[in-house]
């Protein structure tokens, strides 16, 4: 049977996963955001070197192009995040809330 120490540390471990799966996923936005950036200035590059007007619908157009890729690779990576957040996530509720339960056992019996 697994001690209060031993299920607060497994419940700190299960948080601690939690958060580096968000730190993961919001290191990776910031990713997707430069990347995009970097996509604009291509774009804008690309039509001045063409002595035309670099236009948002025209770098939409360009997107547009690529779009079959983005999705997959957009998709894939929204579900490897929702797997790993949703199972960790998931693991650390329920263990918190087990070890609150059992923080509530002692307290009752500390005073009673």
């Amino acid at each position: 049977m697994s001690t209060h120490n031993e299920k607060y540390n497994d419940a700190e471990r299960a948080v601690n996963k939690t958060e580096n799966s968000l730190e993961n996923a919001a290191e990776t936005a910031k990713n997707k955001v430069n990347d995009y950036a970097d996509r604009a200035r291509s774009y804008i590059d690309e039509q001045k070197r063409k002595n035309e007007e670099p236009t948002r619908d025209g770098f939409f157009e360009n997107l547009k192009a690529n779009a079959a890729e983005a999705w997959e690779d957009t998709k894939d990576f929204a579900d490897k995040a929702w797997e790993s957040t949703k199972d960790t996530a998931s693991d650390a509720w329920e263990k918190t809330k087990d070890a609150a339960e059992d923080v509530k056992a002692e307290v009752r019996k500390a005073t009673n």
